[in-house]
C-alpha cells in the first residue's frame, strides 16, 4: 500500500438541510406520519432528549455575524451532552459551504470540558489523537474564541436509513443569558423569547419521496432560523 493511501482522510461527506418554522399543530400532524415510516433515534428517553450547547465565539462575534449575514462559507465549535448525562460530552464543530453543512466531532471528559470553562487550555495543544481539540485551541488562543452562551432545547429525533435522514422536533429553547457554567445542572436557563418550534431534515445525497411528503407543511416556508443566534439576543 501506498503512503498517500495510508495517510489519506476519510471523504467528507456535507449533507442537505432543511429548517422549517412549524406551529403546535404542525407538529402533531408530521410527528404521526413518521411514526408510520421512520423509526426513533434509540438514544431518545420516551421519544426526546433534552440538549445543552455551549457555543463559542469571539470577542468580535463572528460566528454570530456570519450567521446573521449569510455568510456562504462559516463555521462554529460547541460543546453538549443530552440528558443531563456529563459522563457524554462531545467537542463539535459545524461547518456550512453552499448551503451543504457537515459536522466533526471528538469526545471530552467532564474535567476536561470544565478546564475549558476555566480558560486552562495549555493541554489541548498536546491532544494529537482529537485533532479538532488542538484546533478549537489554535482557534482561543489566537482568534479569542472563547466560551458564549448556553442554549438548552428538546429535541424529538426520527431516523430513515435510506438516504440516512434525519428528522427533528427541536423545541423549548432556552438560555441562561451570560452565564457559561455548563455543567452546572442547577445553571438558571429562561425561554428564548418567542422561539418557534423547529423541524429540520437532513440527508446525504438524496431525500426518499416519502420522507418528504411526511414532512410537507403547506404554506411554511424553509428558514435560517439559529438557535445560538436566538439565545445571543441576551448577552
Amino acid at each position: 500500500m501506498s503512503a498517500e493511501k495510508k495517510t489519506a482522510r476519510p471523504k467528507i461527506q456535507y449533507r442537505h438541510e432543511w429548517k422549517h418554522e412549524i406551529s403546535r399543530a404542525d407538529l402533531i400532524a408530521i410527528r404521526q406520519r413518521l411514526r408510520a415510516v421512520a423509526e426513533a433515534d434509540p438514544h431518545a428517553v420516551d421519544g426526546k432528549y433534552y440538549i445543552r450547547s455551549l457555543y463559542f465565539d469571539n470577542l468580535y462575534d463572528k460566528a454570530l455575524r456570519e450567521k446573521i449575514d449569510g455568510v456562504n462559507m462559516r463555521e462554529k465549535f460547541r460543546i453538549r451532552y443530552y440528558n443531563g448525562d456529563t459522563s457524554f460530552i462531545m467537542l463539535e464543530k459545524k461547518s456550512k459551504i453552499n448551503g451543504l453543512g457537515t459536522k466533526f466531532q471528538a469526545r471530552l471528559t467532564a474535567s476536561e470540558a470544565q478546564s475549558i470553562l476555566d480558560g486552562d487550555i495549555g493541554w489541548m495543544a498536546a491532544c494529537a489523537d482529537r485533532p479538532l481539540m488542538q484546533e478549537l485551541y489554535c482557534k482561543m488562543r489566537y482568534q479569542g474564541l472563547e466560551p458564549k452562551t448556553i442554549v438548552d432545547y428538546t429535541r424529538e429525533p426520527f431516523i430513515y436509513r435510506p438516504g440516512n435522514v434525519r428528522v427533528t422536533f427541536d423545541y423549548d429553547i432556552r438560555t441562561a443569558l451570560r452565564r457559561t457554567d455548563f455543567l452546572n445542572p442547577d445553571c438558571p436557563t429562561i425561554p428564548a423569547g418567542d422561539a418557534p418550534i423547529l423541524l429540520e431534515v437532513k440527508w446525504d445525497n438524496f431525500l426518499p419521496s416519502i420522507i418528504r411528503d411526511a414532512v410537507q407543511t403547506p404554506g411554511r416556508r424553509v428558514t435560517a432560523f439559529s438557535k445560538y443566534a436566538q439565545c445571543r439576543i441576551y448577552g
